[in-house]
């Protein structure tokens, strides 16, 4: 049976950009950690791009997931939750558990990879909670809860994505009208429930500190917020063109460059408005021909089909740059950043093709629209 594919042009060298910034982030925050000089005191924009690069693949998740879901509904007449389920566990679980098993039980006894004060002692505590956590992928509680495990934290990101996939394909299937004003439904609750959790009353208490700071890494808004323009790309809502508009895109692009570069912090919806600013970045990427600008190359092709790889690889890259760098005492960004690119690519291109390949192989098989991820030939 010939299946339908989706394929949305630039995208991939989005992801690319997404897990670039989280890259920035993480080599800066290593340095500092590790004592050396670091742009993370000096420079805001340093600080505030790695959870803003997240946001960027939350909104773009929720862009991809909801308009693969309304085209499978097209065709099929129905959403089938199983096989997007099988779909997503073919996707993220292989290499999430080996990060996990790495980061718990092999990377702690590598000299190499030991981080001040984040030693072997710090990730054996509360090693039996933490293994359940990550086994039922709440990584985000295990942050929450129980503090930092070097080269697994950032799998908290991970963990919301999957607490997102469990529940949209429901809410989807649940709701078949008037989704644009269940996904502006959504932003809204997650805000008001964020204003409550922020109240007096909340401010005291281990179970509360926890809630809170699990819901602020439950961005499921963000990813509403990319749900609202596939929606409405899909729908080709009569709003449609407000948006879809290269005039705008240019604005928002400067925008949104200038705000990064100066660190601009937007007080209660931070996390909103730039999801707001990427989804918009989004859907004229995927779907205005009238944008000069074009991130669909080969490179940027390939980078995005591994952005997975590059995301949960790049620490240990990181670090093997810096203590490249060090032992042969040039410890600069000249060095630094490009070398910890290199690693992490070589490392998430071998895994790849190597091992993730191997489980992704078998996606189509449970789909009736084939993903978006890669251009059609």
């Amino acid at each position: 049976m010939t299946k339908n594919q989706v394929y949305f042009p630039n995208l991939n060298g989005l992801r690319f950009i997404a897990a670039f910034l989280v890259i920035i982030h993480h080599i800066e925050q290593i340095k500092l950690i590790r004592g050396l000089d670091s742009l993370w005191s000096s420079t805001i924009f340093v600080v505030i791009i790695g959870k803003l690069g997240v946001v960027l693949f939350f909104t773009l998740s929720g862009f991809l997931i909801t308009y693969l879901l309304l085209a499978e509904e097209k065709t099929s007449m129905d959403i089938n939750i199983r096989n997007f389920y099988i779909r997503r566990i073919l996707k993220i679980w292989p290499l999430y558990f080996v990060i996990i098993f790495l980061a718990l039980f092999i990377t702690p006894r590598i000299g190499i990879f030991t981080l001040p004060e984040l030693g072997i002692e710090v990730v054996q505590k509360n090693i039996g909670e933490k293994i359940i956590l990550f086994a039922l992928i709440f990584p985000n509680l295990v942050l929450s809860m129980l503090g930092v495990v070097p080269y697994a934290a950032h799998t908290s990101s991970i963990g919301t994505e999957e607490q997102f996939y469990l529940v949209w394909p429901v809410v989807l299937k649940k709701f078949t009208s008037n989704r644009l004003a269940l996904m502006i439904s959504i932003v809204a609750i997650y805000f008001i429930i964020s204003l409550v959790l922020g109240l007096s009353f909340f401010s005291s208490g281990s179970f509360n500190h926890v809630l809170r700071k699990f819901w602020s890494t439950f961005n499921i808004d963000c990813m509403a917020i990319g749900g609202f323009y596939a929606v409405m790309l899909f729908q080709n809502n009569k709003f449609l063109r407000l948006f879809l508009n290269q005039y705008l895109f240019y604005t928002v692009l400067f925008i949104v460059i200038i705000f990064l570069i100066k660190g601009i912090y937007i007080p209660y919806i931070h996390y909103e408005f730039y999801s707001a600013l990427f989804g918009i970045l989004i859907l004229n990427l995927a779907a205005n021909t009238q944008l000069k600008i074009s991130l669909e190359n080969r490179l940027f092709n390939y980078l995005g089909k591994i952005s997975y790889g590059l995301y949960m690889y790049h620490p240990y890259g990181i670090v093997l740059a810096i203590y490249f760098a060090v032992r042969i005492n040039f410890v600069s960004n000249w060095l630094v950043y490009p070398l910890s690119l290199l690693i992490t690519i070589a490392i998430a291109g071998l895994s790849f093709s190597y091992f993730e390949s191997t489980f992704l192989k078998y996606k189509n098989k449970f789909s009736n629209i084939l993903s978006g991820a890669d251009k059609p030939s």
